[in-house]
C-alpha cells in the first residue's frame, strides 16, 4: 500500500507548532507500523488487537490532555490531532482512547477524590487498566435523565441495580464509571472488576464497529464501597460533561476517517484506468474528489478554531456540538462517495473505505445521534428546546 498522504489544502500545518506536528507524526508512524497492517484481519474477526494498548501507553495517549497522575498534559490541539491519527487507523482505536480518556479518566480526575485519582488514573494512563462508561441503557439512550439504574445507600457501602448497553470495552474492563440514581440524583460511581454483582455481557453481532468490544453491563445487588462515589457531581451535568470531552475527539477523530478515504479513492482513481485513461480525468470522478476535499478543509477549520477555544476555556457544548455532527455526517458521506468512486473494490477489505463507511455509521449514533445534535443547536439558536 502506497504511504498515506494527509490533507492540507488550506496550510493549517502553518498554524500548529513543531510539538504538535511531531506528535501527529509520531502517532501517525505508530498507526501506520503497528495498528494497520492487521486491523483488517480483526475487523472482519471482530476482535480488538488488544497488544497495541501498552504502546498506547507508552506514547502517552491515553487521558493525553489531562495532567498530572502519568498523564501528559497536552494542548486540546495536540490531543485532537491524536485522535485524528487512531481513527485514521479505525473508528474502535479511537472509541477505546476516547473512552479510556474523556469517559473514564476524565471524570475521575475532575470529579474524584484525590485517593480515587492516585489509585486509578496512572494505571489507566499506562494501560494497565481499561476503563469503561457506563451511562446508555437498554431503554434510555438520547434520553439518559430516564435511566432506571439505581443506587441504595446501605450504610458503609451502596448496593446498585440496573443494565447498561452498549458499552465500549465493558467486558474487558477493569473499572466502569457508572451512573445510577441515588435517592432521585444521577451520581456517578467507580466499580471494579469481580465486584459481586457486577457482570458484562459481549454484545455481538455487529457489521460496524467490528474491531471494537461492545459490551452489556449488569447490576444485581451489586455492593460498592462508600468511597467510591464521586463526590463532586451531582445530576445529569456529571455524564454531559464527560461526553462533551468525547465529542470534541470524535470531531477530530471523524476527520481521521475522512482522510483515510479521501487519500485512497484519490489515489485509486488516478491509477484505475477505464476506457484508456485514468478515472480521475472524468469529471463526475474530479467533481466527488473536490466535494471530499472541500468538506474535509471545511472539518479541519471547524476543529482547530475548536481546540483554540477549548484550550482558552472559552468552549460551549453547543460549538462541541455543531463539530461532532457536522465532522461526522461529512464523513460517512465522503466514506460512501470514497466506495462509489472505487465500484466493486469499494466493497472489499482490500481497501479500508468500506470498513470506515461501516464504522461511522456508529459513529453518527453514538455521544449523541446527529438529530439529537441539530436539536441542541436548534435550541441554541433560538432559546426554544424541541428535545420532548
Amino acid at each position: 500500500m502506497e504511504p498515506y498522504e494527509s490533507v492540507d489544502f488550506y496550510r493549517l500545518d502553518d498554524l500548529l507548532t513543531e510539538e504538535q506536528r511531531l506528535i501527529r507524526q509520531t502517532v501517525r508512524d505508530f498507526v501506520d507500523e503497528k495498528f494497520m497492517p492487521g486491523i483488517e484481519q480483526h475487523f472482519m474477526d471482530g476482535t480488538f488487537p488488544s497488544e497495541v494498548i501498552p504502546m498506547l501507553g507508552e506514547l502517552g495517549l491515553l487521558g493525553a490532555s489531562l495532567e498530572g497522575y502519568g498523564c501528559a498534559g497536552l494542548d486540546s490541539i495536540s490531543y485532537g490531532l491524536i485522535l485524528q491519527e487512531l481513527e485514521r487507523g479505525d473508528s474502535g482505536l479511537r472509541s477505546f482512547a476516547s473512552v479510556q480518556g474523556g469517559l473514564v479518566m476524565y471524570p475521575i480526575h475532575r470529579f474524584g477524590t484525590e485517593a480515587q485519582r492516585k489509585k486509578y488514573l496512572p494505571k489507566l494512563a499506562s494501560g494497565e487498566f481499561i476503563g469503561c462508561f457506563g451511562l446508555t441503557e437498554p431503554d434510555h439512550g438520547s434520553n439518559p435523565s430516564g435511566m432506571i439504574t439505581r443506587a441504595v445507600d446501605d450504610g458503609d457501602s451502596y448496593i446498585l441495580d440496573g443494565n447498561k448497553m452498549w458499552i465500549t470495552n465493558g467486558s474487558v474492563a477493569d473499572v466502569a464509571v457508572v451512573w445510577a440514581k441515588l435517592d432521585g440524583e444521577i451520581r456517578g460511581f467507580i466499580v471494579e472488576k469481580g465486584t459481586p454483582g457486577f457482570s458484562a455481557t459481549i454484545q455481538g453481532g455487529k457489521f460496524s464497529l467490528r474491531a471494537s468490544v461492545t459490551s452489556e453491563l449488569h447490576f444485581q445487588e451489586c455492593r460498592i464501597p462508600k468511597g467510591n462515589i464521586l463526590p463532586e457531581v451531582e445530576g445529569l451535568k456529571g455524564p454531559l460533561s464527560c461526553l462533551t470531552q468525547a465529542r470534541y475527539g470524535i470531531a477530530w477523530g471523524a476527520l481521521g476517517s475522512a482522510m483515510a478515504c479521501f487519500d485512497c479513492a484519490r489515489k485509486y482513481a488516478v491509477s484505475r484506468i477505464q476506457f484508456d485513461k485514468p478515472i480521475a480525468s472524468f469529471q463526475l470522478v474530479q467533481a466527488k474528489l473536490a466535494e471530499m476535499l472541500t468538506e474535509i478543509t471545511k472539518g479541519q477549520l471547524i476543529a482547530l478554531r475548536l481546540g483554540q477555544l477549548k484550550d482558552e476555556k472559552k468552549m460551549t457544548p453547543q460549538q462541541v456540538s455543531l463539530a461532532k455532527r457536522n465532522n461526522v455526517h461529512i464523513a460517512l458521506q465522503i466514506a460512501r462517495t470514497a466506495r462509489d468512486v472505487l465500484g466493486a473494490n469499494g466493497i472489499t477489505h482490500e481497501y479500508p473505505v468500506g470498513r470506515h463507511m461501516l464504522n461511522l455509521e456508529s459513529v453518527y449514533t453514538y455521544e449523541g445521534t446527529h438529530d439529537i445534535h441539530t436539536l441542541i443547536l436548534g435550541h441554541a439558536v433560538t432559546g426554544i428546546a424541541a428535545y420532548s
